[in-house]
């Protein structure tokens, strides 16, 4: 006689959202209550869900692995003032799971030979450095992480019947997804899910603006610097006219006045990963993104020590997740470099603030022992006249093994006015960044095949064409 087919989950039934709501609050519940702790209450909420989350990473194969060699043993850590102890690790230690053990690694903590089944959804990274790496989550990790996109959301001014327009990638990556589960199941708000400009072309995005009346944009910075251009520039329409209350992007070291002169609009920095989605966000004040620390621990450490650095020191982020049932992390070095914001916010809450974004530490060149960011070339492009933001950055080795970038810049420029302008960026880079980069500038539109400006979940600043032993 045949074993009977296992059950077949329903979402619905795999949690308890009362109590899951209990322990998360929501959008506003969120703000009055849990985001205005007293230190001393929010340190023992963390302690509980720091060792819950430590003695389930202790039954998954890759912490048993990574940890045992480290010499690490569960008796180590007994509270959260242990976590300096714990070895971290990166996304090549994830990689080198998923040679191991494809397609799912053995991070997950998942057995489909012995785990009852449950309803999982797959999302990956961006794959901008190779192929993108999967991760599942089980209905309790991404009820949470939609409740924290939620929150943010709130937070930065979505209401119940405005029409947000996400224009974020909707094939593997998590943001654009996380956004549309955030937006309809905790603010009340509709999400107008009209992707990349690969999925909805940018004049049609902005006739969808104009004829809906959206009300805020998700959208990356450049996008959406790329969109108000093509209004102000081509179809001469005020895109201050079109009455945009929000843009909520992902601001790194783009520049946040540009953006807000040019919209007429405030901008919202967020931070989120694909691992675990929305783990900072601007609230209505923007003086740093408030880190919900009811879900995540957040140290900042050296990048080559990764040892923690004062408050107002840059660092990459090292996550722990406090919530996490399928892949937690724990001091998982993120390398996204950022700073914690002294002192506290003006809007009462408690939770510690993060800066911004500065860069990556593995998007890091160093150039004849200069080490050069991208992203901080990207602010220099941006602040010359004639630039509309655009550019690319292309590292090459030649005969010799001297490292060399160029700068593919974008202006509608021509002629001897082109070569001026090249030759004022080079002295521009040479002045703020102590290193001589070559210059050489392109027609608008040009580098968007290269960079995925409107068709990718992610802007590509950087092609390293330097042999991978070599960089």
């Amino acid at each position: 006689m045949n074993a009977p087919a296992p059950t077949v989950p329903r979402y619905y039934e795999s949690l308890d959202f009362p109590e899951l709501w209990k322990e998360f609050p929501t959008a506003s519940e969120y703000q009055d209550g849990v985001a205005r702790m007293p230190a001393a209450e929010l340190r023992a909420l963390q302690e509980r869900r720091f060792l819950a989350q430590v003695q389930r990473a202790w039954q998954i194969p890759f912490y048993q692995r990574h940890w045992s060699q480290a010499g690490l043993k569960p008796q180590h850590i007994q509270s959260l003032s242990d976590l300096a102890a714990i070895p971290p690790f990166s996304v090549h230690d994830l990689r080198d799971a998923l040679a191991r053990n494809p397609p799912w690694g053995d991070f997950m903590g998942i057995d489909p030979d012995r785990d009852p089944p449950m309803p999982l959804v797959m999302q990956t990274s961006g794959g901008t450095t190779g192929l993108p790496r999967p991760m599942l989550y089980s209905p309790r990790d991404r009820e949470v992480m939609n409740i924290l996109t939620g929150r943010r959301l709130h937070m930065q001014g979505v209401r119940p019947y405005d029409l947000v327009q996400v224009m974020l990638s909707l094939g593997l990556s998590n943001g654009g997804f996380l956004a549309r589960e955030g937006i309809w199941k905790y603010t009340g708000a509709v999400p107008v899910m009209t992707g990349t400009g690969a999925v909805t072309p940018t004049r049609r995005q902005i006739e969808i603006m104009q004829t809906w009346k959206t009300t805020q944009l998700v959208a990356f910075p450049a996008y959406l610097r790329h969109i108000g251009l093509l209004l102000r520039d081509e179809l001469h329409i005020d895109p201050r006219s079109l009455g945009i209350k929000g843009l909520i992007v992902h601001l790194g070291v783009d520049d946040r006045e540009e953006l807000e002169a040019l919209w007429g609009a405030p901008v919202y920095d967020t931070y989120g990963t694909n691992e675990c989605g929305s783990l900072a966000a601007d609230c209505s004040e923007r003086t740093g993104m408030h880190i919900f620390e009811d879900a995540f621990v957040l140290e900042i450490a050296d990048p080559d020590t990764l040892r923690p650095v004062a408050d107002g020191e840059r660092g990459v982020i090292l996550q722990t997740t406090l919530f996490k049932h399928f892949a937690p992390l724990i001091r998982f070095n993120s390398n996204d470099i950022s700073s914690i914001v002294p002192g506290h916010c003006p809007c009462g809450g408690t939770h510690r603030r993060l800066s911004c974004i500065f860069g990556r530490a593995d998007n890091m060149v160093k150039l004849r022992g200069t080490n050069v960011f991208p992203e901080a070339i990207g602010a220099l492009v941006a602040e010359h006249p004639s630039s509309n933001g655009e550019y690319l950055c292309i590292v090459d080795q030649d005969a010799t093994g001297r490292d060399h970038m160029t700068v593919l810049v974008e202006t509608d420029l021509g002629g001897r006015e082109r070569e001026t302008m090249a030759a004022q960026l080079a002295d521009r880079f040479k002045e703020a960044l102590g290193v001589k980069l070559a210059v050489t500038t392109v027609a608008p539109g040009e580098l968007d095949a290269r960079t995925g400006l409107s068709s990718a979940s992610k802007v590509r600043r950087l092609i390293d064409n330097r042999p991978k032993d070599k960089r």
